[in-house]
């Protein structure tokens, strides 16, 4: 199987989120984390599609 979706999404996250960036804890790195993949399924408009990824999962109806 092909995994291009997942290393798309981690190449992404390390570009936006991590790279430079310190964390005091790991608690710390978690909750930026949580906040990343928040931002990226709800907020982040994707060039492809036009409309976030819930934006297009609620539109056509997608679970």
């Amino acid at each position: 199987m092909d995994n291009g979706a997942m290393e798309n999404f981690f190449g992404r996250l390390k570009v936006e989120m991590f790279y430079g960036e310190k964390f005091e804890s790991v608690n710390a790195f978690i909750d930026e984390l949580n906040e990343y993949i928040h931002y990226y399924n709800h907020e982040r408009i994707s060039f492809r599609l036009k409309m976030s990824l819930v934006q297009y999962r609620t539109h056509f109806h997608i679970i």
